[in-house]
């Protein structure tokens, strides 16, 4: 039987993928690195550079439970998140025929496995990624995400930000969302998430408030005087530019959240109002749907501590069964708990007996303790709590 399944898989046409062709002096960042050191040099260093499967622990345990959890194929699901996490490759599906030639280990030498396995995508969104964009179709529907939404340019055109740049290397032209659209270049891939069930548990270009600021201002830095490329193209001298730093900081990086909220707290007789502002243009937490804030309420009477408490604001998934899970696999979310873009939550909490002071902190952490469980996350930094702000007030 298994023979016979064997030579009808063998003739059967499969979907699958390939990698987008891009010649190979530009398909690794260390081809880069010899014009663009310092932008290489940031990117290695952020999580752009950690968005294959191989290098990030939180979508690597996430692709194996949600195998786990649909029985499909491990390839399968790593072909579904591809579309943006290894956006150079080009992905029609898997067919049913591949998934039984998965489940009897005779897809070895299929066209999905050689296309994920391609030496040129473990590099995840890497400098080809954006800078090989040609096109953005912004008014595409909201499920058409990362290359579903793009159209490649040929290889060797690189797409940047400066209309008068030249290399001797590959050719160059200028696009509008390197410069004053970059908003649309984000939302390629940091837009809308939904589970497999069709449940949006995140939007982030819907929430966006724009104002005046786009993305790349908080998460590349504002421009300063640098140089993009070392080539001394310019009187024997490399061409000072206006640059942006390529670390893409985000929610992993504590520095980003030191003031990102605001706190106030205000006392009366009955209970205390603690209110968090959020003059952000998008809502805090957001991106994967598990981050979560915590606000650490600490009670004193004089020096002397006499209670704490937590308050955790995170949303909470359940599967079809009823259970706990992630995101990805949900059918329902709990009520949304972010602090919305440019909006704020009160929170009133009962007085504390024989309390004087109250000290408020808040935090930020990657992932709640419901899905860091589930995935059975082990790295300190989706468990470690980054302060945002803090205040004290006398009670009265």
């Amino acid at each position: 039987m298994r023979i016979f399944l064997a030579v009808a898989l063998l003739g059967a046409t499969l979907f699958g993928a390939k990698v987008v062709e891009v010649d190979e002096m530009y398909q690794k960042s260390v081809s880069c690195k010899p014009c663009h050191l310092k932008i290489v040099q940031d990117w290695e260093n952020s999580w752009h550079s950690k968005s294959h499967y191989q290098n990030d622990e939180y979508f690597q345990a996430t692709v194996d439970y949600v195998k786990r959890k649909t029985r499909k194929s491990l390839n399968s699901i790593k072909i579904e998140c591809a579309t943006c996490h290894n956006p150079r490759v080009s992905v029609t599906s898997t067919s049913a025929d591949y998934e039984i030639r998965a489940m009897m280990q005779l897809n070895k030498d299929s066209k999905v496995d050689k296309a994920l396995e391609d030496d040129a995508l473990s590099e995840g969104i890497n400098c080809v990624v954006c800078h090989n964009i040609d096109k953005i179709h912004v008014n595409a529907d909201q499920s058409k995400r990362g290359f579903n939404r793009v159209e490649w340019t040929k290889s060797g055109l690189m797409s940047g930000p400066f209309s008068d740049a030249h290399s001797p290397y590959h050719k160059t032209e200028a696009r509008d969302f390197m410069n004053d659209k970059a908003d649309n270049l984000c939302f390629v891939c940091h837009a809308n998430d939904s589970s497999h069930s069709g449940l949006v548990f995140t939007n982030m270009e819907k929430e966006y408030k724009k104002d005046g600021k786009m993305c790349v201002d908080c998460h590349m830095g504002e421009k300063k005087m640098g140089v993009a490329a070392t080539l001394r193209i310019e009187d024997g001298k490399a061409k000072p530019r206006m640059v942006r730093e390529h670390k893409f900081q985000g929610g992993h990086v504590e520095s980003m959240w030191k003031g990102a909220l605001g706190l106030e707290i205000a006392d009366n007789s009955d209970n205390t109002l603690i209110t968090i502002n959020n003059p952000q243009p998008h809502n805090i937490p957001s991106g994967f749907g598990s981050r979560e804030l915590i606000l650490v309420l600490t009670y004193f009477n004089g020096d002397k501590e006499i209670n704490s408490k937590s308050i955790s604001f995170t949303n909470h998934y359940k599967s079809k069964r009823g259970k706990a899970t992630i995101p990805h696999l949900a059918v329902e979310a709990s009520e949304e708990s972010s602090i919305p873009a440019k909006g704020k939550k009160v929170v009133k909490v009962s007085k504390q007996a024989n309390a004087t002071t109250l000290k408020v902190d808040l935090y930020y952490r990657l992932v709640n303790d419901e899905v860091r469980k589930i995935l059975k996350l082990e790295g300190e930094q989706w468990s470690k709590k980054s302060l945002i702000s803090s205040k004290t007030i006398n009670l009265k």
